[in-house]
């Protein structure tokens, strides 16, 4: 992963988290649809995110700090992909098929937003670090994974997942000194929020690459403090 600090404008807001967790807060960014659990409000920069067909993409970063531990989610908006890259392609030498793509994915621009994973998934593996679990995961049914490694300089441990949601990559990723317990609070929290601000989840697996399933109707099935209703609020 390639990013490049700027100064962040986006718009969050924060609430109190229930009795378990006093000492943190769950952050909501409804400018790029997501809340999370973190130690304290994090600061929020803007970057851009270096795609496999190298579209330079908008990304904020999110990060916040406890002590030697750190907290972060990267979000990459690949909506945004498609103009970059068949604008590029205009430039591509004729014939040269790697960077122009074809009729309707000019520059590539599909196989880019379906490989956004697997893209990013190659940037942590190739990290100086032991990968000791790899797997396939689900945050509130959007698919994903999730990897741990081991830094092989200092020891300490990284927890990261890998989601996409709407054309978004969201890169989350604990990292804790040698011998301090995982980030499972962190690393279990990240949820969605819809076009009103209103946590989101669905009935079905969700995969960016398909027509996604159904919303739960909060109404009926509230979880976390949310309903699907006209002036709802977050408690």
């Amino acid at each position: 992963m390639r990013l490049r600090p700027l100064i962040s404008t986006a718009l969050v807001l924060s609430v109190s988290v229930p009795l378990f967790a006093q000492e943190w807060v769950e952050f909501a960014s409804r400018e790029d649809r997501f809340t999370c659990l973190f130690p304290v409000q994090p600061k929020v920069t803007a970057s851009t995110y270096l795609s496999q067909h190298e579209a330079n993409l908008p990304a904020r970063v999110y990060t916040a700090a406890q002590g030697k531990s750190t907290y972060k989610v990267t979000v990459v908006d690949y909506n945004q992909a498609r103009p970059i890259l068949t604008e590029k392609a205009k430039s591509c030498p004729a014939g040269a098929e790697p960077c122009l793509g074809g009729p309707g994915d000019e520059g590539h621009w599909k196989s880019d937003i379906r490989g956004a994973v697997d893209w990013e998934t190659w940037q942590v593996l190739k990290r100086d670090a032991k990968v000791t679990v790899f797997t396939w995961a689900a945050m509130d049914l959007v698919e994903g994974r999730t990897l741990q490694l081991t830094n092989n300089v200092d020891q300490s441990r990284s927890f990261v997942g890998l989601f996409m949601h709407e054309n978004k990559l969201y890169i989350t990723e604990g990292t804790v000194p040698k011998g301090y317990p995982e980030p499972a609070l962190f690393q279990n929290s990240l949820g969605w929020l819809d076009e009103n601000g209103i946590g989101l989840r669905y009935t079905t697996t969700y995969s960016n690459n398909y027509p996604p399933p159904a919303r739960v109707n909060r109404a009926n099935r509230p979880g976390q403090g949310r309903i699907d209703a006209p002036g709802a609020v977050v408690k």
